[in-house]
């Protein structure tokens, strides 16, 4: 009786206060930044006097109605998923043979796939621009063996190559984790139950590794499709995209309206895209998985 009237009560709002900081902290950093772009996006912007006091759709319109814009946006998109689906087709193969791999090279080589992202995505990008460009390393070994030298600087091919190569760490680490959880000794029983070894990868080790593509492929078209420092570098002034298209509005034509405008549109777009694809993958893992 004395333990039971001494009983702490329950303490309904301490969750609420341990998240407190968190929820702060991502409201003012995220919400927020977001909340006033979106107003800034409604501005009247004046060449002669900057931005105006006032609030207007114009911008939306001048950029849904401009096929230069939904040209961007579409090239925007078409590269997203493009280095998307190279990196899930490089990504879960080598994940798979990563979860294969036994001491110490497991360690060796998880430590280069990593190793790119302590470099600077400036410096790799710079790093493609000498080797792809006139006279970089791919045509220089080309004209080795008697073929003609290609244009891949300031072409989609270089930007998309980049992103796979920068992008790639993404999709293997989610794949990875979830293989991880994969125990070894039911891809043996599928094999060893008459199953070939296409059947049993199909069959037992794809679906575990559903969820993480679907992770990974969601970070990769996420980050491809807002990148900025690769299709600035590689794709020239030409070959823009939404992220070089922004900047340009920010701090060239100084019309900030505008590019809060076309940030809003690509952030919906992404989360429209983002979501449908989740929803789709969710899917097919629960059918799968039961």
């Amino acid at each position: 009786m004395t333990g039971a009237a001494t009983r702490t009560p329950p303490r309904p709002l301490a969750p609420f206060l341990l998240a407190a900081p968190a929820t702060l902290l991502f409201v003012g950093l995220i919400l927020l930044p977001l909340a006033l772009t979106a107003v800034l996006s409604f501005n009247v912007y004046d060449y002669s006097s900057g931005v105006r006091n006032q609030y207007t759709t114009a911008n939306y319109l001048t950029v849904l109605q401009d096929p230069y814009y939904l040209a961007i946006f579409w090239r925007t998109l078409r590269l997203a998923l493009l280095t998307t689906v190279i990196a899930v087709l490089l990504g879960t193969p080598e994940a798979y043979i990563l979860t294969r791999m036994g001491k110490p090279w497991r360690s060796i080589f998880l430590l280069v796939i990593i190793g790119p992202l302590l470099v600077s995505v400036v410096v790799r990008t710079f790093g493609w621009s000498m080797l792809l460009g006139r006279d970089g390393l791919v045509n220089h070994a080309l004209a080795v063996l008697g073929l003609e030298p290609v244009q891949l600087l300031y072409t989609e091919t270089a930007i998309v190559i980049a992103l796979v190569h920068i992008m790639l760490p993404f999709m293997v680490i989610p794949v990875w984790t979830a293989l991880q959880k994969l125990d070894p000794t039911v891809e043996a029983a599928a094999l060893s139950l008459g199953a070939s070894r296409f059947t049993a990868l199909r069959r037992v080790v794809f679906p575990q590794a559903t969820l993480g593509i679907l992770s990974g492929s969601l970070i990769v078209f996420g980050l491809s499709a807002s990148a900025f420092a690769i299709p600035g570098l590689l794709g020239g002034r030409r070959l823009k995209m939404a992220a070089t298209v922004v900047y340009d509005e920010y701090l060239i034509e100084l019309n900030w309206p505008l590019g809060a405008a076309i940030a809003i549109i690509v952030l919906l777009a992404n989360l429209a895209i983002m979501l449908a694809y989740n929803r789709m993958v969710e899917r097919q893992a629960k059918r799968r998985l039961g």
